[in-house]
């Protein structure tokens, strides 16, 4: 079988040249490998996927032991299932690999960013704008959906709405979603601090984990942080619970200091360190209750 076969010659090399001709270069093989394998298994863990690689592995184990009991008809049939790993792994882990790659894209070992829209003083009056609007919006009810752009680009969603340009104000946001106006019913999506459109359609999450009682604008928050780094805000127009979205994952029952907190970590996060308390921010599973 080529895929085992493949494998333990690759095994057999490794050992031979590791033991018997060590070099410098066999440990930074190594190195380089073990680091891509544990950035595919952070990339894989809690999504889809994990169920379908571990599919993948009893099917391994199976074959193996078909080839050992000497099975030789299932044999044949798990060879040839395995042989087009390549082109299935290509069809099912495509949303992983295209994250990947974006993520690829937007190391600092390859492209560096810059805006003129970073003062301080800026991201303050931004964060203070949006805490008002979404707290104003929760008090009355009002169901909003907020996406802030980080370096993957939105644009093609920005395109299905309506272009604004607009400062970010609270008063602006909050005629936005007003109930049974033109632009209410979508997102809204910020660019450097600025309103880029509103009333954007989103594709919605079909993750089967995500909770049953979660609606429309949950879950298309949810979606789309799932394939881009974007984090989306998202205010229940049945409860008015605060909700934040990132990576796929939704932590509900924000407070305000922590959705200050987080708005000024996404504005200001111009290092590694800021990115960093951000994520740890955002870290949290989902919790109950009933929102749309």
């Amino acid at each position: 079988m080529r895929i085992l076969d493949t494998l333990e010659n690759a095994a057999k090399t490794l050992y031979g040249n590791l033991f018997a001709q060590p070099d410098w270069r066999n440990f930074l093989d190594i190195f380089i490998t073990a680091v891509i394998i544990y950035e595919l298994i952070l990339l894989i863990v809690r999504t889809r996927s994990s169920a379908v690689v571990k599919g993948v592995g009893v099917l391994i184990v199976f074959t193996w032991l078909s080839d050992v009991l000497n099975l030789n008809v299932v044999h044949w049939a798990l060879t040839q299932v395995l042989n087009t790993g390549v082109v299935v792994a290509v069809v099912l882990f495509q949303p992983e690999l295209r994250r990947a790659l974006e993520q690829l894209g937007r190391s600092n070992f390859i492209s560096s960013t810059s805006s003129s829209h970073g003062k301080s003083e800026d991201s303050s009056k931004v964060v203070s704008e949006l805490v008002q609007a979404m707290s104003s919006m929760s008090r009355k009810r009002i169901g909003a959906l907020i996406v802030i752009e980080r370096k993957t680009g939105l644009r093609e969603f920005a395109d299905t709405g309506t272009l604004l340009n607009a400062d970010i104000t609270a008063q602006l946001i909050e005629n936005i979603f007003e109930p049974n106006t033109p632009l209410h019913d979508g997102a809204t999506i910020i660019r450097d601090k600025r309103i880029l459109s509103a009333a954007c359609i989103l594709q919605l999450s079909n993750d089967p984990d995500i909770a049953k009682e979660l609606g429309t604008r949950h879950r298309a928050a949810i979606g789309i942080t799932e394939t881009t780094d974007a984090v989306a805000f998202v205010v229940s127009e049945e409860t008015g619970v605060i909700s934040v979205a990132r990576e796929g994952r939704i932590n509900r029952y924000l407070d305000i200091k922590s959705l200050t907190q987080m708005l000024t970590e996404l504005f200001e996060a111009q290092n590694t360190g800021a990115l960093k308390r951000l994520s740890a921010l955002l870290s949290s599973e989902d919790g109950g209750g009933a929102d749309t």
